[in-house]
């Protein structure tokens, strides 16, 4: 069965128990620390730190809603100094 042109829309409700690790390929190195809290700002949809949505292509697997962070927003959020480059993601 094709999955073309079908949508999976994922919402969960995290409150303040959102966590997430930066990782940098080939080797996964981590990049500055963990973080927890409520939901970064720069995460898709209408969340108010509480969700996370995600609406992802069932064809393809892609998040179709997701928005490349700023090198600035995560340094903020994974606190590393802003000179410590973040590849593009592709």
């Amino acid at each position: 069965m094709l999955w073309w042109g079908m949508i999976i829309r994922i919402c969960v409700k995290c409150s303040d128990g959102f966590w997430a690790r930066l990782l940098q390929e080939p080797e996964n190195q981590q990049r500055g620390v963990d973080y927890d809290g409520y939901v970064p700002s720069w995460m898709p949809g209408d969340h108010d730190g509480d969700y996370v949505s995600l609406d992802i292509d069932a064809g393809t697997g892609k998040i179709l809603n997701w928005k490349c962070p700023t090198s600035a927003q995560l340094a903020e959020t994974f606190k590393f100094k802003r000179g410590v480059k973040v590849g593009k993601l592709v």
